[in-house]
């Protein structure tokens, strides 16, 4: 039993895939505990896919991959929000408008630029191929975001459930829009490396929604995800490596997973409950 848990660990890429998976295992659900009460949780997939024309310019002019994703994603949230606020449409189909916009010009700039990108890995990612400069890019991110949700909790919770309120007694609403917009960027740039895109929204989302059927304060919400994303990563490299799965799909299967046993239990408990003595 000791050598099946230890085995993995004499590769350096196993380690490394470990080291990320941790790091975006506690990011991710903190974020995503936020987009879940905020009923925004469609707003992680949305920014993932807007970082894409970003990424091809800055691949193209040769700067920083973070400072390209970073500034099409931002932009990208802010267009949305215009959008909303300047017209009838509603936030689902703002959404839906600028998902598959950024999308398309994200690909159609990868082409006519004749971009080495490689689309496949955005797109799914290569947990296996994380750097040292990877995890230490991730940690920086990790440690930031935390960081300004541990300073700014009490107000991100007000705003969280009661906006009209916390604009009444004088909070900056605008500015901590654009902080959580610019965190929930800046949280799946730091998860793309491991699961890409696609899968990144399973990672924001599934840890989170399972300790949402658990618990139900918003600290513990982001505290048990946070454990619940962990463990997804450790079994998710783990059945990578033994059953040789490709490791993104498989962090995000067990996720999925770990969410169905707590709709389980959440269901048996509830009946239990019900149930006369």
């Amino acid at each position: 039993m000791l050598n099946f848990l230890l085995e993995p660990w004499d590769y350096e890429f196993i380690r490394h895939a470990i080291a990320i998976g941790i790091l975006i295992g506690i990011l991710c659900p903190v974020v995503g505990s936020y987009l879940i009460v905020q009923r925004m949780a469609l707003l992680g997939d949305v920014i993932a896919h807007c970082v894409l024309p970003g990424l091809a310019l800055s691949f193209f002019f040769g700067i920083d991959l973070l400072i390209g994703a970073f500034g099409s994603g931002i932009f990208g949230s802010f267009l949305m929000a215009w959008i909303r606020s300047q017209s009838r449409v509603k936030a689902d189909a703002a959404m839906a408008l600028t998902f598959s916009s950024f999308f398309a010009l994200g690909v159609m700039l990868i082409t006519t630029l004749k971009s080495k990108l490689d689309l496949d890995h955005f797109l799914f990612g290569d947990i296996l191929g994380v750097t040292t400069q990877d995890i230490l890019r991730s940690l920086i991110i990790a440690a930031i975001v935390l960081l300004a949700v541990k300073l700014f909790y009490k107000e991100l919770l007000f705003y969280t459930f009661d906006r009209v309120g916390a604009q009444a007694i004088g909070l900056p609403i605008q500015l901590i829009h654009f902080g959580f917009m610019a965190a929930t960027t800046l949280t799946i740039i730091a998860s793309m490396q491991a699961v890409g895109v696609i899968l990144v929204i399973s990672l924001l989302i599934g840890p989170a929604l399972t300790a949402y059927l658990l618990v139900k304060e918003l600290h513990q919400m982001m505290i048990l995800g946070s454990v619940i994303g962990v463990i997804a990563s450790f079994v998710g490299v783990y059945l990578s490596y033994y059953a040789n799965l490709p490791s993104g799909p498989a962090i995000v299967l067990v996720s999925s997973t770990l969410f169905l046993i707590a709709l389980a239990f959440s269901f048996i408990q509830d009946h239990c409950s019900r149930s006369p003595n």
